[in-house]
């Protein structure tokens, strides 16, 4: 196993962990409100389809984000009406919004297409393209040079291959990404509505009494949420693939939630656990590297289903403990 082979895999591991990483921060603010949100499977799919759709018609990446976003939000409302104003069982609310998704994304894109439930292939400015930043070698170089992009990395240095494959060449989604998960640090543990939304999920009638409301917070929560899965969707359709196809997200949204317990609701946790669980996915792509560290054939269905099984098993309550929020799941009624 070469140096080279290393940094390419840990590539594939970032471009796979992206969504779970935007999915995982999504049920991060939902979830440390108090809103449990087991529908981001379904927001993501939503998103996912619109994102590529919108790309296809009208040929630009950016119109297909706003639309992914855009529809990703419309189920954060629908699940913030039934869990919030209306007090219903959240978890109940997620599983109706992913069966929504999932059979409304089919339907609809075999009646505008009419290709089987999926989206024409997008292409040029329909798609994300890679961002190459200063000094990496890239397409743009190695076209220059008139040499194939893959001998001009093979024959760099360690440090340049680190910075060419592993840092430059991903999609502006990618960074992002970490920028989100800056961010997200930032906004629940430095500012004044962070320490709210933080305080709701776990005392609400503390917030109430404070003259908060908490119903605000919650759907403040819950459309963040949505924005972050509208990214997460989009990211799939018009960066990591060039279309939509039925169930395309394939259980992710579970994924990021067992990476969200994992990462026991903190933001940087959380990255850091997809990224894990993108490393597992991305060993798929990649049996020959297994089977030269074990010496052994592995069957390419096992590695297929790591992530799952380690799924299972954060689940399971194996990988430490790990405590909610208090008042996680529970409709707050006012007190009168």
């Amino acid at each position: 196993m070469e140096f080279l082979d290393i940094v390419q895999l840990l590539d594939t591991s970032i471009r796979l962990g992206t969504p779970l990483l935007f999915a995982c921060l999504a049920g991060l603010f939902s979830e440390r409100s108090g809103v449990v949100d087991i529908g981001l499977e379904g927001k993501m799919l939503i998103a996912a389809f619109f994102s590529a759709a919108a790309a296809f018609y009208t040929g630009n990446a950016w119109l297909g984000l706003l639309a992914g976003i855009a529809a990703s939000m419309v189920l954060a409302v629908i699940h913030g009406l039934a869990s919030i104003t209306f007090r219903g069982n959240q978890l109940i609310s997620g599983v109706a919004i992913n069966f929504l998704a999932a059979g409304m994304t089919v339907l609809v894109a075999q009646s505008w297409f009419k290709q089987g439930g999926r989206t024409p292939p997008l292409t040029g400015n329909g798609r994300f393209g890679n961002v190459e930043l200063p000094f990496a070698i890239g397409p743009t170089e190695a076209e220059a040079a008139g040499r194939p992009l893959s001998q001009m990395i093979g024959e760099a240095g360690p440090i340049q291959q680190l910075y060419s494959e592993l840092i430059s060449g991903h999609s502006i989604l990618v960074y992002l990404g970490v920028l989100a998960v800056v961010a997200t640090w930032w906004i629940l543990f430095r500012t004044r509505f962070g320490l709210r939304l933080r305080a709701v999920g776990e005392n609400p009638a503390a917030v109430d009494t404070a003259g908060v409301s908490v119903i605000q917070l919650r759907y403040a929560a819950v459309l963040i949420c949505g924005v972050l899965c509208g990214l997460a969707g989009a990211y799939m359709a018009t960066s990591l693939q060039a279309g939509f196809v039925k169930d395309m997200t394939a259980g992710r949204g579970f994924i990021a939630l067992a990476a969200l317990i994992f990462a026991k609701w903190r933001p940087v946790y959380a990255m850091w656990a997809c990224l894990l669980f993108g490393f597992f996915q991305a060993l798929e792509t990649r049996p020959d590297l297994i089977e030269a560290v074990i010496g052994m054939k592995v069957q390419i269905q096992l590695l297929g289903a790591l992530p799952y099984i380690l799924t299972v098993v954060i689940l399971a309550g194996f990988i430490g403990k790990a405590i909610p929020p208090k008042a996680s799941a529970e409709p707050y009624i006012k007190e009168r």
